[in-house]
């Protein structure tokens, strides 16, 4: 049966409290008759902000649950919720002590906020992978703008897996083919030039990659698409494109590993586009 009185519950964070507020839905669910007023203090991170909200859990006969990284903040909450007989959880403490014993890792400093890092760390990556996905191949170039990298090449330069390997990192990447006899899309004159990277090979690795692929596919490789002139005039046609936008950096792919190219993409974007390497991959 429910009560008049009203429950406050102070949720005592320094990041958003999103663990803390999980780990009491799901505690509350057994209390389902309590009339509960959840308060949620985020980004707490000194003395003086510990001491507003236990003055106020404290005024209203509240219940305070916390997860603090600091192991000083850790100790102020603890002691001040002991003098003034406020009732306290803390959810995190006891497990950071463990692992930083099990882990022989007392000295080292622990950063306030990581998970939250690392969950923003993974949607951008989502972001990233979902963008690059729906780009492939030119199939849509209204986020021209948005891109991060944009790679050109003839067919089977390794655009696609090129693309999806950095879109694991966090890059938004598009990429478009070039056609012989086709000329490149005029919205990419509308882009930042130092995002736009070329890709070439050599005449003979490509004739090899383009044949196998048709034998995967139980295609005659004697077509015109791997033959040794179709290559060659496709590779002279995307080398002169290259010449015609000199901004753009080539990178020729026929022996270099894919996380070799990549990496050299990313290091070159960076230093274009004024990126702290610390955030490469």
């Amino acid at each position: 049966m429910s009560t008049n009185r009203i429950y406050n519950l102070y949720i005592i964070s320094d990041s958003t409290g999103e663990t803390a507020m999980n780990m009491l839905r799901a505690a509350l669910v057994q209390f389902r008759d309590k009339d509960v007023n959840i308060v949620r203090c985020r980004n707490v991170r000194t003395e003086a902000q510990v001491d507003r909200w236990m003055d106020e859990a404290q005024d209203l006969g509240g219940f305070l649950v916390y997860t603090v990284v600091s192991p000083k903040l850790r100790t102020k909450i603890r002691t001040e919720s002991n003098v003034r007989g406020v009732p306290s959880v803390d959810l995190l403490g006891s497990l950071l002590d463990n692992l930083e014993v099990y882990f022989d890792a007392e000295k080292e400093e622990l950063m306030a906020g990581k998970l939250r890092i690392i969950d923003e760390e993974y949607f951008k990556r989502i972001a990233a992978i979902e963008f690059t996905v729906k780009h492939d191949d030119g199939k849509d170039l209204r986020g021209l703008k948005e891109a991060d990298i944009i790679l050109v090449g003839v067919s089977r330069t390794s655009k696609t897996p090129l693309s999806v390997f950095l879109s694991h990192k966090g890059w938004k990447v598009i990429n478009i083919p070039i056609v012989l006899g086709v000329h490149l899309p005029e919205e990419l004159k509308e882009v930042d030039q130092r995002k736009i990277i070329g890709l070439t090979i050599n005449q003979n690795k490509l004739q090899a990659i383009r044949k196998n692929r048709l034998e995967k596919f139980n295609q005659d490789p004697g077509g015109s698409y791997a033959s040794l002139q179709q290559v060659h005039d496709e590779i002279e046609y995307a080398r002169q494109l290259f010449k015609e936008n000199r901004r753009w950096p080539v990178f020729d792919v026929s022996t270099s590993s894919l996380e070799e190219t990549a990496s050299e993409i990313v290091k070159l974007i960076c230093t274009r586009m004024g990126i702290k390497k610390e955030s490469i991959f």
